[in-house]
């Protein structure tokens, strides 16, 4: 066979006769005339025609969606808003983490309580005469001790006034004072203090009672915390945050909109931190404790 190909390629130019008989001689016999180049030519044409056809359906069909690595336009832009949204995803999960991460400090206690200059900065003199780590005897560098830390909430931050102060969202109403207290059977056993750290009233309560919001708002916090077990955080206007901790069972969730006595959780003894069953109660207001005593009706 291969002696015959090269028969040909030899003499492309040139008539050949081929004659076609059986293997055994018998039968007739069949001559045909052909000429290598245009053989050549012919099938050289079908191939590239063959191929020209191909090219064509792959370019201008779907049939090209389904050739590997190649993408068309959609897929792109797709990949291209894909990677926007993933983008915009990761940032704001890096704000909620922070946010959560401020809003667990503030609940469990554990803030920077310094008052803050508008440049970001640990202010010499608080807004109630909070002194200097330098001036009560504190580390050089500027470096907040503990003590001028907690002087920074020895009193109310602002006095209770009847209705709510500044900007508050049209949503909610401001929190009325003085307010109803959230247990109704319990009474105070251990009061608002500084120095050690006790930013909160606490209040024996049998347990199973309700826990009852002091105003309307929405839940920001609903979840377990090592030191106050069971708690929940209302954020009210004007800039208020009730906290509610040692719950045993919590009848809110995280983003629940409340109202006024509306019942947040059932009393308990939940919590690293306790004795007995109780509510401890802090009322917050732009990230400074405020002393319930003052608020509550009856406190």
């Amino acid at each position: 066979m291969w002696s015959f190909f090269a028969d040909l390629i030899q003499n492309v130019g040139t008539d050949h006769t081929i004659v076609v008989m059986d293997a055994d001689g018998m039968g007739k016999t069949r001559r045909y005339q052909v000429r290598p180049s245009r053989m050549m030519m012919t099938w050289g044409g079908s191939l590239l025609g063959v191929g020209a056809t191909v090219a064509v359906l792959i370019a201008f069909t779907p049939l090209r969606t389904q050739v590997p690595g190649y993408g068309t336009e959609e897929m792109q832009e797709n990949a291209r808003l894909n990677t926007l949204r993933v983008q915009a995803l990761q940032d704001s999960l890096s704000a909620q983490r922070h946010y959560i991460q401020r809003l667990r400090g503030l609940i469990t206690g554990r803030v920077d309580s310094t008052p803050l200059s508008e440049e970001g900065r640990p202010e010499s003199r608080g807004a109630r005469g909070a002194r200097s780590p330098n001036e009560e005897g504190g580390a050089p560098g500027g470096e907040a001790t503990e003590s001028s830390a907690r002087n920074a909430h020895r009193q109310p931050a602002f006095a209770p006034t009847v209705g709510v102060e500044g900007n508050a969202p049209a949503a909610l109403t401001g929190l009325s004072f003085p307010l109803s207290p959230p247990v109704t059977n319990g009474f105070p056993t251990r009061g608002f203090d500084v120095e050690s750290g006790h930013y909160g009233v606490d209040v024996a309560v049998s347990e199973g009672e309700y826990i009852r919001a002091v105003g309307e708002g929405y839940v920001v916090w609903a979840d377990w915390a090592q030191d106050g077990g069971y708690t929940i955080a209302v954020q009210h206007a004007g800039g208020y945050l009730s906290v509610y901790k040692h719950s045993r069972r919590l009848l809110k969730q995280l983003g629940d909109r409340v109202t006024t006595q509306e019942p947040l959780a059932v009393t308990g003894n939940t919590g690293a931190v306790t004795t007995g069953p109780h509510l401890h109660f802090e009322l917050w207001r732009n990230g400074l404790a405020q002393g319930p005593d003052a608020y509550i009706a009856g406190w």
